[in-house]
């Protein structure tokens, strides 16, 4: 009981990339880029071992971006092609490829990084796809006549690819939709649809991420703006109690999300974020305590996973290691507590 995992991805060392930013490019190529990417895994495998992490990740090194590295091999994408478009409710501007033909996956997009992956670790592995929703938002569209459409195009993708994971021993399959805190009347009419169309008739536990994004200025200034309760997860939360996903998670850590609405998921394990990554400090395990004891309010420990509010990988990898060592120090002071 009480669990520990972390949303998906982890900071890049340096080698690798430019550290603390989104997008930032590969500074090794070819084979050097695959070993490079290989010894970034190995390393994040270690430290969230080392901290006592239950479900790890390979931390998302073998990716430039959670949503851009599953599109990168598909067909009917234009990357010379790239148009601003405004993303996140308009929070950011970015510069992004072009759907310009139909979407057809040409073969496994992260079959080896999941083989290298699980042969590098005993405990229970999670990977992180994006979710449809998300997807759409992060990408041009000059092919598919509605988003919708274009959505369940990247579902049935998503699915294909989810399915081949599983059989590479992946135990969890996380999709992002960060997305589903923004367009709330598009996750009802065919977020939530494609959400499920990706994730139908996979054998292994399936979870759904929901932040309030990166620990980015434009996040943060956002949030700002939200007033005083944010009660987003309120109009989704009995969409996804209905649905066959197995886990959500959630930002509680620092936020103004009221515990309440845990409620609201009284079928789900709840993935609860008690990190938070939008700043550098790092929180004490009496403090993540305390956020994982909020939540069990609302939920019984069996249902009940510490976590952090969102990935990673902006922060310096310092702040990360600390981060992660207090959420399984924290987690283990809940257990403690519950069993005397």
């Amino acid at each position: 009981m009480i669990e520990t995992t972390i949303a998906g991805s982890l900071p890049k060392p340096s080698w690798l990339a430019e550290p603390e930013k989104l997008w930032a490019p590969w500074r090794l190529k070819g084979e050097e880029l695959v070993r490079g990417q290989e010894d970034a895994v190995l390393l994040w495998l270690k430290e969230q071992e080392d901290a006592g992490i239950d479900v790890v990740t390979n931390g998302e090194q073998m990716r430039t971006h959670f949503v851009h590295g599953f599109l990168a091999p598909l067909a009917g994408i234009d990357w010379d092609k790239k148009t601003s478009i405004r993303i996140r409710g308009n929070r950011y501007e970015a510069e992004v490829p072009t759907v310009t033909g139909p979407l057809r996956r040409m073969g496994s997009v992260h079959g080896d990084e999941v083989r290298f992956t699980r042969a590098h670790t005993a405990r229970k592995l999670k990977f992180t796809l994006p979710g449809p929703m998300t997807i759409c938002d992060t990408i041009a569209n000059e092919h598919y006549e509605r988003r919708a459409d274009m959505a369940m195009a990247f579902a049935d993708l998503l699915n294909q690819e989810a399915r081949e994971l599983v059989d590479c021993g992946v135990d969890v399959i996380q999709f992002d939709e960060p997305a589903f805190n923004i367009y709330l009347d598009d996750v009802k009419e065919w977020g939530m649809a494609a959400l499920q169309r990706a994730s139908e008739g996979l054998t292994c536990k399936t979870a759904v991420h929901i932040c309030y994004g990166y620990g980015i200025d434009a996040n943060i200034q956002w949030k700002k703006s939200l007033g005083s309760e944010w009660r987003q997860y309120e109009e989704i939360f009995p969409l996804l109690d209905r649905s066959a996903i197995e886990q959500v998670s959630l930002e509680c850590a620092s936020s103004r999300v009221p515990m309440s609405l845990l409620a609201l998921l009284k079928d789900k394990e709840l993935m609860v974020g008690a990190i938070d990554v939008a700043s550098h400090r790092i929180e004490s395990p009496e403090e993540v305590a305390a956020t994982l004891e909020a939540a069990l309010q609302f939920a019984g420990p069996e249902r009940v996973l510490g976590c952090t509010n969102c990935g990673m990988a902006p922060l310096p990898r310092p702040v990360a290691r600390g981060k992660i060592r207090a959420l399984a120090a924290g987690a283990q002071l809940v257990r403690q507590r519950i069993a005397t």
